[in-house]
């Protein structure tokens, strides 16, 4: 479904929730991923490759909600 407006929604409010900062690359494209006009700017199709990267005390946490939350389709499953 990729990330557009709902999806993108959860994936930002999920980051948000950690302290760590957080990014989200596609195709050497670095964003914030706690800033939805960041995440949309990626224009993440269904199937493309991101890469989520953490820095700080929660990293590993956040990194993990965050894959889990992009696994689970965003709950549609």
């Amino acid at each position: 479904m990729g990330l557009h407006a709902r999806p993108a929604a959860m994936f930002v409010q999920t980051a948000n929730t950690f302290k760590s900062e957080i990014k989200v690359d596609k195709e050497g494209k670095d964003v914030d991923a706690k800033s939805i006009l960041g995440i949309l700017s990626l224009a993440v199709e269904c199937n493309d490759e991101v890469t989520i990267k953490a820095n700080g005390e929660d990293a590993e946490d956040a990194i993990r909600k965050l894959v889990d939350l992009v696994n689970s389709k965003f709950g549609e499953e």
